[in-house]
């Protein structure tokens, strides 16, 4: 890394690896299947800013390569996605439109 804060990356990974990893207990170490292959990582660095500009604090991400995933070889969940409070607040209000429509087709 040619980051002046490269100290403040390596903190930030560390913190990742150990919650992750160790207090989450998210992994766990298997044998792998002989005609499978593994599925690669790759870690995801972010800034977060202040209004004003300055670094509030980084984060990083080690995330998975999914798109070289195969339903049923590599993983066998599905996961919904998740809807943030205020895209519910906004489509509550239309919820009685939207019912009294459709019933209207009925």
């Amino acid at each position: 890394m040619h980051d002046p804060n490269v100290d403040d990356w390596k903190e930030v990974v560390r913190n990742e690896m150990d919650s992750t990893a160790l207090s989450n207990v998210t992994w766990e170490l298997t044998e792998l299947p002989y005609s499978c292959k593994p599925v690669g990582c790759k870690w995801v660095f972010k800034r977060k800013l202040r209004p004003n500009g300055t670094i509030d604090k980084y984060k990083a991400r080690l995330m998975a390569k999914s798109y070289t995933q195969k339903q049923g070889n590599n993983f066998f969940n599905t996961y919904s996605h998740v809807a943030r409070m205020t895209t519910i607040q906004v489509l509550l209000p239309w919820l009685p439109h939207m019912v009294f429509s459709f019933t209207k087709w009925m």
